[in-house]
């Protein structure tokens, strides 16, 4: 059974003015989430993703549906009830919400104090936090004497503090530079791995989900339009929106106005291979160009790796006798799929 299982879930806030429709955040979704995977769910600006998110831990109420977060149903739920649920779920936030008046121990005491933990109890697991995120060393520091990164990792510790068994991530590396950004999710993927925790991203950078997700849900207008396994979502995007994600890290063909330019460059036949299937290695599709006399040059796009499975785009400017080309492409063909490029 899923961790957190949700079904036909809408949001809707109020109409801002007086005899205007309301605002629909959150539009019928539906998704599951498995106990010990990272779940991505990704979209610009607007999409309902960090809505979505509230209503799994009743921060917002849902106005329809149905949400159950380790078989228990929280739409409805009474407040006394949805705090027993909430313990088994942490919240790491974009902007850390870190409160500067408190250390970064109280800061990590904070939940336990909420929780009702004896405090006889708090030392040893707040001393087993800061060691866990590498912060054994600034339990006496407040807010403002940490870094971005070390701000964060002072969040996943509070996070983590009550032990739970969900940890929701809305946008936890927005505020971060790329290399702090590395840093902080080689710690969720820890938390991951190590502790059994299933972690649902909230992000809009794909760069995120390629890194850390098992799977993956694109929104769009509040709507899930496209989920599944992240390599399958990347390697063969069916929705535009979801293609438009996909190409900030993988170039399809080249646009026009480069394109141009290429020709300038190079006079052969120009074809894009697009590489899908793992067990697929380009020194296979090259070494058919090879064996029949034809060369190539790589002139746009590029291969990534998505946790060990590669995929991506190569185009090729392709000279030799036209049927060699011809008869090499058909070869080339049965291992990747191969598209012209127009004129």
């Amino acid at each position: 059974m899923p961790l957190v299982e949700i079904r036909d879930v809408r949001k809707e806030f109020p109409a801002r003015s007086r005899g205007g429709s309301p605002t629909v955040a959150v539009d019928g979704v539906d998704l599951d989430v498995e106990a010990g995977e990272i779940f991505g769910i990704v979209g610009y600006s607007g999409a309902g993703k960090s809505t979505l998110v509230r209503l799994v831990n009743a921060l917002e109420p849902a106005t329809s549906g149905s949400i159950r977060v380790d078989g228990t149903e929280i739409v409805g739920l009474g407040e006394r009830s949805l705090q027993r649920v909430r313990r088994d779920i942490g919240m790491i936030f974009q902007q850390f919400n870190l409160m500067n008046s408190r250390t970064v121990y109280g800061n990590i005491a904070f939940p336990l104090q909420v929780a009702g933990v004896p405090k006889s109890e708090h030392r040893k697991r707040i001393s087993e936090l800061l060691h866990f995120v590498g912060l054994a060393d600034k339990a006496l520091a407040y807010p403002d004497q940490l870094s971005g990164g070390q701000k964060q990792r002072v969040g996943i510790a509070r996070a983590l503090a009550t032990s739970p068994k969900l940890l929701l991530a809305d946008e936890a590396t927005s505020a971060l530079d790329p290399e702090t950004t590395q840093e902080v999710l080689a710690l969720l993927k820890q938390v991951n791995t190590e502790l059994g925790i299933t972690i649902v991203l909230i992000t809009h950078e794909m760069e995120v989900i390629k890194t850390i997700a098992d799977k993956v849900a694109v929104m769009e207008d509040g709507k899930v339009i496209e989920q599944g396994p992240v390599f399958d979502l990347f390697s063969r995007p069916q929705h535009p929106a979801t293609r438009r994600f996909v190409s900030t890290l993988v170039a399809d063909q080249p646009p026009e106005r480069a394109l141009q330019v290429l020709r300038e460059r190079h006079d052969g036949r120009f074809v894009t291979l697009a590489f899908r299937d793992p067990a697929v290695r380009q020194s296979q599709v090259f070494a058919e160009l090879i064996s029949r006399d034809v060369a190539f040059e790589l002139v746009y796009g590029g291969i990534e790796d998505i946790q060990g499975e590669t995929f991506g785009n190569l185009t090729l400017s392709l000279t030799g006798d036209p049927t060699q080309v011809e008869a090499a492409l058909g070869a080339v063909r049965a291992l990747v799929d191969v598209r012209e490029v127009a004129a």
